[in-house]
This record gives structure tokens, sequence and C-alpha cells, in this order.
């Protein structure tokens, strides 16, 4: 792919070209109890990838594929309803082209 390819593809496109590796366990997740803490909706505005999503019970939901490690969640919600961790050595996302 030319360096011109590139730069005219959008951002959805150029993550799409990122490399995930997954890990046994998940590295973030929603502790127990806190799907419907109000602090946690603030991942649904913000996650740069849109991996938080609410359900029709108001109820978050955090789907892992395709994060960015970026730590914006954990800013957002804070650690008391999240468990973030950075993912194994080896897993995780790899950037290309971004």
């Amino acid at each position: 792919m030319s360096q011109t390819t590139i730069e005219v593809l959008g951002l959805k496109a150029k993550l799409g070209l990122d490399v995930f590796k997954h890990d046994k366990e998940p590295h973030v997740k929603i502790r127990d109890g806190m799907a419907k803490d109000a602090r946690l909706k603030a991942a649904v505005l913000v996650c740069p990838a849109g991996l938080y999503s609410e359900n029709s019970a108001g109820e978050v939901e955090l789907s892992i594929d395709g994060c960015l490690e970026c730590g914006t969640c954990r800013i957002a919600c804070g650690t008391e309803v999240l468990e973030w961790n950075y993912p194994t050595a080896g897993c995780g996302v790899q950037f290309r082209f971004g």
C-alpha cells in the first residue's frame, strides 16, 4: 500500500489496518455491579475505538476487540468502575500506518 493511499484513508480505515493480538484475559473489565454506574457512561462518549455501548436495560457493555490501549476510559471513568491494565507482553494492539 503506497503512502498516498494511506493518506486518503479515513480514521476507521487506518484503524482497520492495525493488528490486535488477544490476551488470555481482557485487560479492561467493568467491575462487578458497576454496569449501571453513571461514571461508566462517560466511556460510551469518549472511547476513540467505540468499544462501550449502553444496552436497553441502561447497562454499559464493553467489547474489548479493537482496544487502542489509550487509557481514555480509565481517565474518564476512574478505577473504581473499571479494572484497567496493559495487556501481557506481545498481546494487544500493534499499530500499522497510523
